[in-house]
């Protein structure tokens, strides 16, 4: 997919100054998108995720979290990817980087009402934005692997989440604890591994990253009241 956001610059409330890709549609914005990274960093595929939203009308913001510790980070996913992703990841404290998220919702808001909507590490920090953030209206996790810490936090705004029932780092009992301490939450699986939405890896499943895309926009539709 061609590239057609822009980079842009947002602050977060402690002065922190970080990169972020903005797509808007071509028409005005039905809704503000803030787009989560997993630990390879706002790379290609989240840019194309961002551009994506925008062509269903969202104005979508990808934040840069690992700006506080390595700007510019973009990783690709074989193993020295994963180590360094995970390095970055723990080189920042959550306060820190809920500050980032913070700051891509302000900027969203531009666009109307807000959802948030993430991939493993930015799953959860989809997540924890619907139980901690502001000026947040909905949330999508998709395979949030470090959501189990968390999960007794109560969210504030509707959830949903996707999970593939072949990925090792989200056994059955994890999703079961997460939904026993928020009974709201939606939750769908899928016959796919970790990972299953990025068509930039071999995790991909393109069925069920079809099928997640369909419920994750109508319960955007539904929770940010867009039209069909």
């Amino acid at each position: 997919m061609k590239r057609s956001g822009t980079d842009v610059v947002l602050r977060a409330a402690d002065g922190h100054v970080l990169s972020a890709y903005r797509a808007e549609p071509s028409q005005r914005p039905a809704s503000g998108l803030v787009v989560l990274h997993e630990i390879f960093g706002a790379n290609a595929h989240i840019r194309n995720v961002c551009d994506a939203y925008a062509k269903l009308g969202f104005l979508a913001i990808a934040p840069a979290l690992f700006d506080r510790v390595q700007p510019g980070t973009e990783l690709g996913y074989d193993a020295q990817a994963v180590a360094k992703g995970r390095e970055l990841r723990t080189a920042i404290a959550l306060e820190a980087t809920l500050l980032d998220v913070q700051a891509a919702i302000d900027a969203a808001s531009e666009g109307g009402s807000v959802a948030v909507l993430g991939y493993c590490w930015g799953g959860t920090l989809a997540f924890l934005s619907a139980t901690s953030l502001a000026g947040v209206n909905c949330a999508v996790a998709y395979y949030g692997a470090q959501t189990m810490p968390y999960a007794h936090q109560a969210i504030r705004v509707p959830v949903l989440m996707h999970f593939g029932e072949l990925d090792p780092r989200i056994p059955p009992a994890d999703m079961a604890t997460i939904r026993r301490h928020n009974p709201g939450i939606v939750v769908h699986t899928f016959p796919a591994d970790h990972g299953f939405n990025c068509d930039h890896r071999k995790e991909w499943h393109a069925e069920s990253a079809a099928r997640a895309l369909e419920l994750t926009l109508a319960f955007l539709r539904r929770n940010l009241r867009l039209p069909e």
